[in-house]
């Protein structure tokens, strides 16, 4: 299988700000990668360097085998954009705006009109293309605003941040219409900061923080890369809860969280789960809710990074930025 994406040892400053430290990146064709990060990691920054809209300082990047900075012109014929804001005419009406951009790719009037009522049908807003986009919800404006990204049929799909600001049921919906295009062989690179995201749709990830790539693999992959498991108790009696957490902090090697009325704690030997409830059992606490997880990803990203992924993580020069 060849890859969609390569990149290699991309380097960009923004004055002092390094955007990009070395960045490494390979997406097969047909697959989605996930590109995880808080805001100012440099995410937003790789899109634009791998869509043609800014030069690395350093380093080399192809879209299907054409080199960005030496054949520009043939990236962007393949390749759809969108970013995290709907960037469609507000005074056109959705099929106009799907028109005009069909027209300026060089299509027919016939073959555009076709193409628009085609995308309009597919994103289920056939019923709202003659009204102005001004009128749309923010999760239809990201529909059309995706459904103009592909009135070109890309080959390769960039999605910076596409569900930022939806409520759920617009992202879920978003989600299902990346899903069909996947389904339709499409190269889709996504950045998200919703760890969620990832998990439901990449079938790779890579994480980057300060503008390094710092870990990759499947979700499952790096899920199982922190060798540990949680562990999640809550009492049945609240005010038992400062003996579950010592009974815990005993029992394990980090000392467990409180969330809410449960003690979370990292499992690296789950051996010690028998011990911890013949311990609590012994001293006469009832849990009401006992599990042993998987690491989700947040935490994996917290494991990795010492912060979470929707923490600012760099200066607020580069968050405008990157």
């Amino acid at each position: 299988m060849g890859y969609a994406i390569e990149a290699e040892g991309l380097v960009k400053h923004f004055g002092q700000t390094k955007a990009l430290d070395g960045v490494d990146l390979v997406v097969p064709q047909g697959r989605l990668l996930g590109v995880l990060g808080p805001n100012g990691a440099g995410k937003t920054t790789a899109v634009r360097v791998l869509a043609t809209l800014l030069r690395p300082d350093s380093g080399t990047a192809r879209v299907n085998g054409f080199d960005v900075l030496r054949e520009a012109h043939q990236v962007r014929s393949l390749i759809g954009l969108t970013g995290q804001y709907a960037a469609v005419d507000e005074m056109l009406t959705g099929f106009e705006n799907l028109l005009m951009i069909g027209r300026l790719l060089g299509l027919s009037r016939a073959d555009s009109k076709q193409r628009a009522d085609e995308l309009l049908e597919r994103f289920s807003l056939s019923d709202a293309g003659g009204r102005a986009a001004k009128t749309f919800s923010g999760g239809m404006r990201r529909r059309l605003d995706l459904a103009a990204s592909l009135v070109g049929r890309p080959q390769v799909l960039f999605l910076d941040e596409p569900t930022t600001g939806l409520d759920p049921r617009s992202r879920n919906d978003l989600w299902d219409v990346v899903r069909g295009l996947m389904s339709d062989g499409v190269t889709v690179l996504l950045t998200t900061q919703y760890l969620e995201e990832a998990d439901q749709l990449a079938d790779d990830i890579v994480v980057f923080d300060h503008g390094k790539v710092i870990a990759s693999g499947s979700s499952d992959e790096l899920k199982s890369r922190t060798g540990a498991q949680v562990l999640e108790v809550r009492p049945l009696r609240p005010d038992h809860l400062d003996l579950v957490v010592q009974v815990v902090t005993d029992m394990v090697e980090t000392a467990p969280e409180v969330s809410g009325e449960k003690v979370v704690g990292a499992v690296h030997d789950p051996a010690v789960v028998p011990a911890i409830v013949r311990r609590l059992d012994d001293l006469g606490v009832v849990a009401s809710e006992l599990s042993l997880r998987k690491s989700s990803l947040d935490e994996v990203f917290l494991a990795l990074t010492g912060h979470r992924a929707e923490d600012d993580s760099q200066e607020d020069k580069e968050g405008a930025l990157v």
